[in-house]
């Protein structure tokens, strides 16, 4: 079956120079939940775009997160190539897929139904979300999904909570890379998906299994449909 990968990362607080090819498994489709740098100046967002622009992926989505304070009001960044997406409240179609990313702690309604892929930086409520033993979810955000059911929800902000969780027809991917001590500890997160025989990406609405596999001895986790 002729598949695509998906490759999920978040929170890299402008340490991404550290995601080597070691690190940084081939996808497709390179997402990004947010918090892109530290400090959220320009010259941080700029030094990422460079990196970012560069990757060899088909196509590259980031949203903005709470570090990112630059991009908070942002309705587009001028100029970026066709294949890199800063999804501030609004959507893309790639393999016949509806992305949408949220803006962070933007109105959880602009998320329009049919949506296969949400993105935001905020997880929902009490999924995925703790860190520093306090719950950093968001219940509009959580209210908003349970009512229109992404295939998949991407997200990061609580650094301790990376991990992968499915309920009901939604995946929930929490790809945080650092720890609350800013340190580059968790891997990215690779999703095969299946096209069907019309060249479209596949809704998650079938049981996922999860395994570990080394790639240039780093541990990624995959889940395959």
């Amino acid at each position: 079956m002729i598949s695509m990968t998906i490759l999920h990362i978040s929170d890299t607080h402008g340490l991404h120079h550290q995601l080597t090819n070691l690190i940084l498994p081939k996808a497709d489709i390179l997402i990004h939940s947010g918090d892109i740098t530290n400090s959220g100046t320009e010259q941080e967002v700029l030094d990422f775009l460079n990196w970012f622009i560069d990757l060899p992926n088909a196509h590259k989505i980031f949203v903005a997160g709470n570090h990112d304070t630059c991009l908070w009001d942002a309705e587009s960044i001028e100029d970026l190539p066709e294949n890199v997406h800063f999804l501030q409240d609004r959507s893309v179609e790639i393999g016949g897929a509806k992305f949408f990313g949220l803006g962070y702690n933007h109105d959880e309604m602009l998320i329009p139904k049919g949506t296969d892929y949400l993105i935001t930086h905020e997880p929902p409520t009490m999924i995925l979300d703790e860190s520093s033993g306090i719950h950093w979810g968001n219940i509009k955000i959580r209210n908003r999904v349970q009512e229109i059911k992404p295939g998949y929800h991407l997200f990061g902000h609580a650094h301790e909570s990376y991990g992968i969780l499915k309920i009901d027809a939604t995946i929930y991917s929490n790809a945080a890379l650092l720890n609350d001590k800013m340190e580059l500890v968790n891997n990215p997160r690779r999703f095969l998906l299946p096209v069907n025989n019309m060249g479209r990406l596949a809704r998650a609405i079938m049981e996922e299994q999860e395994y570990g596999i080394h790639s240039n001895g780093k541990m990624i986790w995959e889940v395959k449909q």
